[in-house]
Protein backbone atom coordinates (compact mmCIF):
# COMPACT_ATOMS: atom_id res chain seq x y z
CA UNK A 1 0.00 0.00 0.00
CA UNK A 2 1.72 3.32 1.41
CA UNK A 3 4.94 2.45 3.48
CA UNK A 4 5.28 6.17 3.93
CA UNK A 5 1.67 5.73 6.32
CA UNK A 6 2.29 5.25 10.35
CA UNK A 7 -1.03 3.49 10.31
CA UNK A 8 -0.70 -0.46 10.31
CA UNK A 9 -1.41 -2.37 6.78
CA UNK A 10 -4.03 -3.89 8.23
CA UNK A 11 -5.95 -0.20 9.10
CA UNK A 12 -4.64 0.98 5.79
CA UNK A 13 -6.45 -1.23 3.95
CA UNK A 14 -9.57 -1.06 5.98
CA UNK A 15 -9.56 2.71 5.36
CA UNK A 16 -9.16 2.30 1.87
CA UNK A 17 -12.09 0.26 1.88
CA UNK A 18 -14.34 2.42 3.91
CA UNK A 19 -13.21 5.24 1.37
CA UNK A 20 -14.90 2.86 -1.28
CA UNK A 21 -17.97 2.24 0.42
CA UNK A 22 -18.45 5.80 0.98
CA UNK A 23 -17.96 6.71 -2.49
CA UNK A 24 -20.22 4.22 -3.82
CA UNK A 25 -17.55 2.10 -4.84
CA UNK A 26 -18.93 -1.19 -3.00
CA UNK A 27 -22.61 -1.21 -2.10
CA UNK A 28 -24.46 -1.93 0.83
CA UNK A 29 -25.04 -5.90 -0.14
CA UNK A 30 -23.02 -6.19 -2.42
CA UNK A 31 -20.36 -9.45 -1.97
CA UNK A 32 -16.69 -8.80 -1.73
CA UNK A 33 -14.16 -11.11 -4.23
CA UNK A 34 -12.99 -13.79 -2.25
CA UNK A 35 -10.16 -13.22 0.78
CA UNK A 36 -7.36 -15.34 -1.10
CA UNK A 37 -8.49 -13.36 -4.80
CA UNK A 38 -8.77 -9.94 -2.85
CA UNK A 39 -5.26 -10.04 -1.57
CA UNK A 40 -3.79 -11.20 -4.21
CA UNK A 41 -5.50 -7.72 -6.41
CA UNK A 42 -4.25 -5.73 -3.29
CA UNK A 43 -0.55 -7.73 -2.96
CA UNK A 44 -0.90 -8.09 0.76
CA UNK A 45 -1.12 -11.78 2.48
CA UNK A 46 -4.69 -13.02 3.78
CA UNK A 47 -3.50 -12.55 7.36
CA UNK A 48 -3.73 -9.02 6.65
CA UNK A 49 -6.18 -9.20 4.60
CA UNK A 50 -8.29 -10.70 6.88
CA UNK A 51 -7.47 -8.12 9.72
CA UNK A 52 -8.68 -5.47 7.54
CA UNK A 53 -11.96 -7.72 7.02
CA UNK A 54 -12.32 -8.11 10.93
CA UNK A 55 -12.19 -4.37 11.74
CA UNK A 56 -15.03 -3.78 9.55
CA UNK A 57 -17.09 -6.41 10.79
CA UNK A 58 -16.25 -4.96 14.54
CA UNK A 59 -17.14 -1.37 12.80
CA UNK A 60 -20.75 -2.78 11.37
CA UNK A 61 -19.59 -2.49 8.12
CA UNK A 62 -18.69 -5.98 6.80
CA UNK A 63 -20.90 -8.86 7.45
CA UNK A 64 -18.85 -12.43 7.82
CA UNK A 65 -21.75 -15.44 6.80
CA UNK A 66 -20.13 -18.71 7.09
CA UNK A 67 -19.69 -20.68 4.12
CA UNK A 68 -21.09 -17.69 1.67
CA UNK A 69 -18.29 -15.22 2.39
CA UNK A 70 -18.19 -11.30 3.13
CA UNK A 71 -20.71 -8.95 2.39
CA UNK A 72 -20.59 -5.04 2.51
CA UNK A 73 -23.08 -3.48 5.21
CA UNK A 74 -24.95 -0.20 5.31
CA UNK A 75 -23.28 0.94 8.22
CA UNK A 76 -21.75 4.23 10.26
CA UNK A 77 -18.89 5.48 8.25
CA UNK A 78 -18.07 7.74 10.52
CA UNK A 79 -15.87 5.62 12.13
CA UNK A 80 -13.40 5.77 9.71
CA UNK A 81 -10.10 7.42 10.50
CA UNK A 82 -10.19 9.73 7.70
CA UNK A 83 -14.41 10.45 7.81
CA UNK A 84 -13.47 14.28 7.73
CA UNK A 85 -11.34 13.97 5.39
CA UNK A 86 -13.42 15.41 1.77
CA UNK A 87 -11.24 15.63 -0.83
CA UNK A 88 -11.45 12.19 -3.23
CA UNK A 89 -9.62 11.27 -6.90
CA UNK A 90 -12.22 12.20 -9.82
CA UNK A 91 -13.38 8.33 -10.02
CA UNK A 92 -13.90 8.60 -6.23
CA UNK A 93 -12.29 6.97 -3.04
CA UNK A 94 -8.52 6.71 -2.67
CA UNK A 95 -6.73 6.36 0.53
CA UNK A 96 -4.88 9.82 1.74
CA UNK A 97 -1.56 9.96 3.45
CA UNK A 98 0.81 12.96 4.14
CA UNK A 99 4.19 14.30 4.29
CA UNK A 100 5.23 16.97 6.90
CA UNK A 101 6.98 19.81 5.29
CA UNK A 102 7.21 21.87 8.40
CA UNK A 103 5.70 22.14 12.22
CA UNK A 104 6.49 26.05 13.63
CA UNK A 105 4.48 27.90 17.03
CA UNK A 106 4.26 31.18 16.31
CA UNK A 107 1.59 34.42 16.89
CA UNK A 108 -1.67 33.93 15.05
CA UNK A 109 -2.17 35.73 11.72
CA UNK A 110 -4.33 38.60 11.81
CA UNK A 111 -6.35 36.79 8.55
CA UNK A 112 -7.26 33.77 10.23
CA UNK A 113 -10.74 33.37 11.32
CA UNK A 114 -11.13 33.54 15.22
CA UNK A 115 -10.22 30.55 17.12
CA UNK A 116 -8.96 29.22 20.26
CA UNK A 117 -8.26 31.09 23.95
CA UNK A 118 -4.31 31.82 23.20
CA UNK A 119 -2.78 33.79 21.16
CA UNK A 120 -0.41 31.40 19.68
CA UNK A 121 -0.81 28.30 17.55
CA UNK A 122 0.64 25.25 15.82
CA UNK A 123 1.28 25.84 11.96
CA UNK A 124 1.79 22.33 10.01
CA UNK A 125 2.16 22.24 6.75
CA UNK A 126 1.61 19.04 4.56
CA UNK A 127 1.60 17.88 1.19
CA UNK A 128 -1.12 15.33 0.79
CA UNK A 129 -1.44 12.09 -1.32
CA UNK A 130 -4.47 10.22 -2.66
CA UNK A 131 -3.20 6.22 -4.06
CA UNK A 132 0.30 7.94 -3.58
CA UNK A 133 -0.82 10.79 -5.89
CA UNK A 134 0.16 14.39 -5.08
CA UNK A 135 -2.84 16.22 -4.77
CA UNK A 136 -2.91 18.65 -2.27
CA UNK A 137 -1.25 21.26 0.19
CA UNK A 138 -2.45 22.00 3.53
CA UNK A 139 -1.67 24.42 6.45
CA UNK A 140 -3.12 23.24 9.58
CA UNK A 141 -3.16 26.63 13.07
CA UNK A 142 -3.84 24.19 16.06
CA UNK A 143 -4.63 26.23 18.73
CA UNK A 144 -1.60 26.86 21.67
CA UNK A 145 -3.44 25.81 24.12
CA UNK A 146 -3.51 22.12 23.61
CA UNK A 147 0.52 21.49 23.44
CA UNK A 148 3.26 23.16 24.34
CA UNK A 149 5.34 21.86 20.94
CA UNK A 150 3.54 19.00 18.51
CA UNK A 151 6.18 16.13 17.38
CA UNK A 152 6.31 16.27 13.57
CA UNK A 153 6.93 12.59 13.78
CA UNK A 154 3.48 11.87 14.80
CA UNK A 155 0.85 14.14 12.05
CA UNK A 156 1.80 12.48 9.07
CA UNK A 157 -1.65 9.86 9.31
CA UNK A 158 -4.94 11.52 10.48
CA UNK A 159 -4.45 14.51 12.18
CA UNK A 160 -7.87 14.48 14.18
CA UNK A 161 -6.28 10.91 15.52
CA UNK A 162 -3.46 12.15 16.73
CA UNK A 163 -4.92 14.97 18.44
CA UNK A 164 -7.49 12.27 19.98
CA UNK A 165 -4.78 9.98 20.93
CA UNK A 166 -1.91 12.61 21.96
CA UNK A 167 -3.98 15.38 22.75
CA UNK A 168 -7.42 14.36 24.35
CA UNK A 169 -8.76 16.67 21.49
CA UNK A 170 -11.94 15.23 20.03
CA UNK A 171 -13.32 17.28 16.34
CA UNK A 172 -16.69 17.06 16.69
CA UNK A 173 -17.78 19.19 13.64
CA UNK A 174 -16.25 21.29 10.80
CA UNK A 175 -17.35 24.00 8.65
CA UNK A 176 -16.18 23.74 5.67
CA UNK A 177 -15.56 27.29 3.35
CA UNK A 178 -14.86 26.06 -0.41
CA UNK A 179 -13.93 28.03 -3.58
CA UNK A 180 -11.30 28.87 -5.68
CA UNK A 181 -7.40 30.04 -4.98
CA UNK A 182 -3.89 29.71 -6.13
CA UNK A 183 -0.88 27.72 -4.36
CA UNK A 184 0.74 29.49 -1.96
CA UNK A 185 4.11 30.70 -2.88
CA UNK A 186 5.70 28.38 -0.13
CA UNK A 187 4.61 25.35 -2.54
CA UNK A 188 7.10 22.74 -3.05
CA UNK A 189 8.04 22.20 -6.30
CA UNK A 190 5.09 19.49 -6.82
CA UNK A 191 3.11 22.19 -7.29
CA UNK A 192 3.47 25.95 -9.12
CA UNK A 193 2.82 28.93 -6.56
CA UNK A 194 0.51 31.14 -7.67
CA UNK A 195 -0.74 28.70 -10.04
CA UNK A 196 -5.49 28.07 -10.28
CA UNK A 197 -6.23 25.79 -7.44
CA UNK A 198 -9.32 24.55 -5.53
CA UNK A 199 -9.59 26.02 -1.75
CA UNK A 200 -10.71 25.38 1.39
CA UNK A 201 -10.69 27.47 4.77
CA UNK A 202 -12.04 24.95 7.40
CA UNK A 203 -12.92 25.45 10.93
CA UNK A 204 -13.07 22.53 13.53
CA UNK A 205 -14.68 22.55 16.94
CA UNK A 206 -13.35 20.27 19.96
CA UNK A 207 -15.52 18.88 22.06
CA UNK A 208 -16.24 21.26 24.62
CA UNK A 209 -17.68 23.35 21.47
CA UNK A 210 -14.71 25.92 21.03
CA UNK A 211 -13.29 26.66 18.37
CA UNK A 212 -9.83 24.69 18.44
CA UNK A 213 -8.73 24.84 14.59
CA UNK A 214 -8.35 26.64 10.95
CA UNK A 215 -7.03 24.83 8.26
CA UNK A 216 -6.70 26.15 4.62
CA UNK A 217 -6.22 23.32 1.47
CA UNK A 218 -4.99 24.30 -1.83
CA UNK A 219 -5.84 20.82 -4.07
CA UNK A 220 -5.38 20.32 -7.34
CA UNK A 221 -8.46 19.92 -9.69
CA UNK A 222 -7.21 17.98 -12.06
CA UNK A 223 -6.58 15.14 -9.84
CA UNK A 224 -8.95 15.37 -7.19
CA UNK A 225 -12.28 16.98 -5.78
CA UNK A 226 -14.22 17.93 -2.88
CA UNK A 227 -16.82 15.63 -2.05
CA UNK A 228 -19.85 15.90 0.59
CA UNK A 229 -22.49 13.32 0.96
CA UNK A 230 -25.76 13.32 2.66
CA UNK A 231 -27.39 10.54 4.40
Amino acid sequence: MHPQSALPLYIQISELLIREMTAGRLLAGEKLLPEREMAADMGISVGTLRKALADLTEKGLIERRQGSGNYVRKGNLAAAVYSFFRLELLDGGGLPTARVLSVDTMAKPADLPQFGSSDRAHRIRRLRFIDGQKVALEEIWLDGSYASALPAGELSDSLYLYYKTGLGLWIMRTEDRVGVGAFPDWAPEEFTPNSPAGFVERISWAQDDSRAEVSRTWFDGQKARFVVRMT
